[in-house]
C-alpha cells in the first residue's frame, strides 16, 4: 500500500531525514506554512507509518565502533525453521546494526560495527562461527563514508 505524498510532504520528509530534531516551527518556515498545518502534516505522516521513528546518528569513533563491515552470508540450507533460527540469532547480536535478506549471490548482508580488526576477527571466529547453517561469509570493509 502506497501513501499519496504531495510536494510539501516530500519536503517535510527530506528535512526530517536530514535533521530529525528540527522543530515544527523551523519546518513550517522552510515549507511556507504556519505551525498548525505543518504539525498536522507531520502527525499524519507518523500515523500513516511514513515516518516510522526518529533516531540519533552516533559518532562511531567516539563510541569505539570505528570499523564498519558489510558481511555477506550464504546459508547451507533454506529450510524455513533454519532461516527463522538464523534470523533470530543474528538480530540479537550487539555487533550487528543492520541485517538485510537479499537476492543474488548471498542470502543476507549484515552491517557490523566493532572497535577494530581484532574485534571483527573475534566476532567472526567466535560469534558467527557458532551460528549453525552458515556456509560462507565474505567481508567488505568500509574505507570511507560519503553519505549515510
Amino acid at each position: 500500500m502506497s501513501i499519496k505524498l504531495d510536494s510539501t510532504d516530500k519536503i517535510i520528509l527530506r528535512l526530517l531525514s536530514e535533521d530529525g530534531k528540527l522543530g515544527t516551527k523551523e519546518i513550517a518556515h522552510e515549507i511556507g506554512l504556519t505551525v498548525t498545518p505543518t504539525y498536522e502534516r507531520i502527525k499524519r505522516l507518523e500515523r500513516n507509518g511514513v515516518i516510522k521513528g526518529y533516531r540519533a546518528m552516533l559518532n562511531r569513533t567516539l563510541i569505539g565502533k570505528e570499523l564498519q563491515v558489510h558481511c555477506h552470508i550464504s546459508l547451507k540450507d533454506h529450510d524455513t525453521s533454519l532461516i527463522q533460527q538464523f534470523e533470530k540469532q543474528i538480530v540479537s547480536l550487539e555487533e550487528v546494526s543492520g541485517c538485510f535478506n537479499i537476492a543474488g549471490d548471498y542470502d543476507y548482508t549484515l552491517y557490523v560495527e566493532v572497535e577494530d580488526m581484532n574485534a571483527y576477527h573475534s566476532f567472526l571466529r567466535s560469534t558467527l562461527a557458532s551460528i549453525p547453517n552458515i556456509s560462507n561469509v565474505e567481508s567488505a570493509f568500509v574505507m570511507k563514508v560519503m553519505k549515510e
